[in-house]
């Protein structure tokens, strides 16, 4: 059952997003689209578009250069890659990443960004074109109480206020 679709975010909105790092980066329209590696894997894979080292303690950004549109009551949710957390303990500094049907349609163009945390005592390294986080699309139900909705104007945190 396909239920969403990926796509690239314009060359200008991934560049923006890189700042200095964007002569590193491989170029947004070159970014593979998020895939599963088997007909039975729910998670697809994210690869990093450029080198990132994470230092000890510390965290890094990375812009995918990737937006995913979905039907309504669907989410994305994201995650490490296992081999991250198990050989690193390195996770996404906010657990897990949640990606709203409305964020494709957010300022950034719903630029999809993981924020990773190293907690261990050594430099950690996610390669150009490496895997290195996985999403998974859930249903999610609402409750009966009645909603007031806010279009969605902003784009990474943008909900919180």
């Amino acid at each position: 059952m396909a239920i969403a679709r990926f796509g690239h975010v314009s060359e200008a909105q991934y560049r923006e997003a890189l700042g200095e790092k964007a002569g590193d980066a491989i170029p947004v329209t070159e970014i593979p689209l998020p895939r599963r590696a088997t007909a039975g894997s729910a998670g697809y894979d994210f690869v990093s578009p450029l080198e990132v080292t994470v230092p000890p303690g510390a965290d890094a950004l990375i812009p995918t250069g990737i937006r995913a549109e979905m039907e309504n009551g669907w989410v994305l949710v994201l995650f490490p890659r296992s081999s991250l957390g198990f050989r690193h303990d390195v996770r996404l500094s906010n657990t897990a990443g949640v990606i709203d049907g409305d964020y494709a349609f957010a300022k950034n163009e719903g630029h999809i960004m993981v924020k990773l945390r190293n907690p261990s005592d050594h430099p950690v390294t996610i390669g150009r074109g490496e895997r290195f986080c996985q999403g998974i699309f859930l249903p999610f139900g609402t409750a009966e109480e009645a909603d007031e909705f806010a279009l969605r104007e902003g784009g990474l945190g943008s909900t919180g206020k």
